[in-house]
């Protein structure tokens, strides 16, 4: 499974480059999409690798995107109940193992939303015109996306300097 995020904005985006973010339900930055791997995707990320990032989510990582990020329509969360009910599923371990192991898609949870807003990451994005390979953020980055997804899923600083 692969976590795919939005790393740029849409002022001078390329119209492909565009049309693919937007099929992959990508349309601000920070947004990030769980998607199985595939022959079509590998084709989409590439048209798309100026504006977004993406690597193999490992099952630590997702299990607290989805308990943290993960929001049903209506803005609810979701929730272990939620899932157990609908899908009987007993835990997020359990769900994402079916998740990693293809036998679900994200998309197939009843009532989810298929993006997940996320923070900023804490202490900034490197180089966002750059690719991943040349010390920037752009592009594939394996299973170092773990440590960026971890990073955004902390808040930064609250505008009202409490933190």
């Amino acid at each position: 499974m692969l976590a795919v995020i939005r790393v740029r904005g849409t002022s001078g985006i390329r119209p492909q480059a565009a049309k693919t973010c937007s099929l992959m339900r990508l349309h601000h930055i920070n947004h990030m999409a769980l998607i199985n791997e595939s022959e079509t995707l590998q084709g989409m990320l590439q048209t798309a690798k100026d504006y977004i990032t993406w690597g193999e989510i490992d099952k630590e990582t997702l299990i607290e995107v989805l308990k943290t990020r993960a929001l049903l329509e209506g803005r609810k969360p979701l929730t272990e109940e939620y899932v157990k009910e609908n899908m009987g599923i007993e835990s997020f371990s359990h769900l994402a193992q079916e998740l990693m192991e293809g036998k679900l898609k994200f998309l197939d949870i009843p009532g989810i939303i298929p993006v997940l807003r996320m923070h900023p990451p804490k202490g900034g994005y490197e180089y966002i015109r750059s690719q991943y390979k040349k010390d920037g953020t752009l592009g594939y980055r394996g299973s170092e996306i773990n440590q960026l997804i971890r990073r955004m899923l902390i808040p930064g600083v609250k505008v009202d300097g409490k933190n």
